[in-house]
């Protein structure tokens, strides 16, 4: 089974459930990092935690905030992070194939709901296809 790393602020909160709810649903274990609640909160500190268990373990991470893009960027100041702001299931594809990305990053208030899950589902399932690509993340 494989285990998915969830965070989000309260921005994000109502989002981070359903993907969580629909996460386990399809058989993955989730360890949801908080917040646990919409009580207004800072993102570093979920975006921190959540990027530090991915470096610890190996598992994939998702984030989620308003807009996606504050933990985007918190959770990048990590050396070996590649956290990937999507809002479509083309960049969630190829943030996977070409990026080896391991964490997705989702706003709340710019995705809906049917949207985020097509886009968790793609970038779940999509593999690094390696190669040249592998050459350019090691130049980051």
């Amino acid at each position: 089974m494989t285990k998915i790393l969830i965070g989000s602020d309260h921005g994000g909160y109502n989002l981070k459930t359903k993907i969580i709810e629909h996460l386990r649903e399809k058989g993955y274990e989730v360890e949801d990092f908080g917040t646990h609640s919409t009580e207004s909160c800072d993102y570093p500190v979920f975006a921190k935690k959540v990027a530090k268990a991915v470096l610890d373990t190996g598992h994939k991470g998702i984030l989620v905030c308003g807009t996606g893009i504050g933990m985007s960027i918190a959770a990048n100041r990590f050396d070996g992070i590649r956290a990937s702001h999507c809002t479509d299931t083309f960049t969630a594809r190829m943030t996977r194939m070409h990026n080896n990305s391991n964490i997705l990053c989702l706003g709340e208030r710019v995705t809906g709901t049917g949207l985020a899950l097509d886009i968790v589902d793609i970038w779940l399932n999509t593999d690094f296809t390696g190669g040249r690509h592998q050459a350019r993340i090691d130049m980051i």
